[in-house]
């Protein structure tokens, strides 16, 4: 077997999913609990009817390619052979990360705290792995200087995830701004920056950068999985500046061969429809406030909900989360992810999904902030 492979550890937030019970309050899973508007599907479907569901371009249905530039719009990207549709975003991440960098030289450089994926596709392809910590002081705000700071001789890619999985912090314009000029002052080959956008759609603050808009050598990743609970249909994109098109088109070829046509389908028609990425943000943004108000009378820590759904709870500094969050299951029957899972400087935190009914999500932390005190000791025993 591949060693590589081998060397790679299995999931946890499966590993926890795979445990709870019928019982458990579920805050661990990452994915929408809405049902998907059907008239999508129903279009889709009508069209595959009189049209049959056939291979499209590697590269994806060309129309739908030309919405998505347009839709976004980002400076050098607008056209549609900037545009790869995917097997959803993890093969947009993994064809990105394969394509860009070479094992032999180049590094990739990711922003802490970070959902484990980046770094399990660089180790497949023997590539290494730097990472850059934010600070859990800052309430682990995005800080341009920082990441530009970590860099070495060897960074050819930087990995942001904003919104933030799993700390539900945004990157300020600002930020980015910054970030982008930190980067055009380092000379040499360029320095890709590879923005994760899959939780674009769930923004709760009128100040989120965008790096595309600033860096002309930005990679854009995104899905249909979180914005229009369709997690199973499994389409994403990818957009990226020409130098890197071709090599990363014929990665997406030789393992996919062509995204799902009827999935693209289905993405058009999403994209047609006024406000269609949209659909549901008014339902996160009212669950949103019922969530902020049942951690306020939970009386747990946490960090601001910029975007996203989740919610980061400070489980305490002196904590180990994985034991923790076995015993939660055991104890509390609730389903959190460990800290641990998304770095070293998360450590002490909690990753909440809050898609679920409201009331279970206040039921969930009302037992996370009591089991936490029973095992953890009290604020002043800390």
């Amino acid at each position: 077997m591949n060693p590589r492979i081998d060397a790679i550890e299995g999931s946890v937030i499966r590993a926890l999913n795979d445990r709870k019970k019928p019982s458990s309050i579920d805050l661990g899973l990452g994915e929408p609990t809405l049902l998907p508007t059907m008239r999508y599907l129903h279009a889709a479907t009508e069209w595959v009817a009189r049209n049959g569901c056939r291979y499209t371009p590697s590269a994806g249905d060309v129309e739908l390619r030309e919405t998505i530039a347009r839709h976004y719009g980002y400076p050098g990207l607008e056209s549609p052979q900037h545009v790869i549709v995917t097997a959803g975003s993890q093969e947009a991440l993994a064809l990105s990360i394969k394509a860009i960098l070479d094992p032999s030289r180049d590094a990739m450089l990711v922003v802490e705290p970070a959902f484990p994926v980046y770094a399990k596709c660089a180790q497949m392809e023997g590539i290494a792995v730097e990472r850059v910590q934010l600070s859990a002081r800052d309430g682990f705000a995005f800080d341009a200087e920082r990441i530009a700071g970590a860099m070495t001789k060897h960074t050819r890619l930087i990995v942001i995830c904003s919104p933030c999985n799993p700390t539900a912090r945004v990157i300020s314009r600002d930020q980015a701004a910054r970030l982008a000029e930190l980067l055009a002052r380092r000379g040499g080959d360029p320095v890709y920056v590879l923005h994760d956008e899959v939780y674009r759609e769930l923004l709760f603050t009128d100040d989120a950068g965008r790096v595309a808009e600033f860096h002309p050598h930005t990679v854009v990743v995104n899905s249909l999985s979180k914005s229009n609970a369709l997690t199973g249909m499994r389409l994403g994109w990818v957009m990226a500046p020409k130098a890197a098109i071709p090599s990363m088109t014929k990665v997406h070829a030789w393992l996919v061969s062509t995204a799902n046509t009827y999935a693209q389908r289905v993405a058009l028609e999403i994209f047609r429809a006024p406000d269609g990425l949209q659909e549901h943000a008014a339902w996160y943004a009212a669950q949103r406030a019922a969530v902020l108000g049942a951690l306020a009378a939970s009386g747990v820590e946490h960090l601001p909900i910029d975007g996203s759904f989740y919610a980061a709870v400070h489980a305490g500094w002196d904590v180990e989360t994985l034991p923790f969050a076995y015993r939660l299951l055991e104890e509390a029957d609730v389903v959190v992810i460990p800290g641990s899972t998304f770095g070293s400087s998360f450590e002490g935190w909690l990753r909440c999904s809050w898609v679920a009914p409201v009331d279970s999500v206040r039921e969930g932390l009302r037992r996370i902030a009591g089991t936490g005190l029973r095992l953890t000791g009290t604020p002043a025993e800390r």
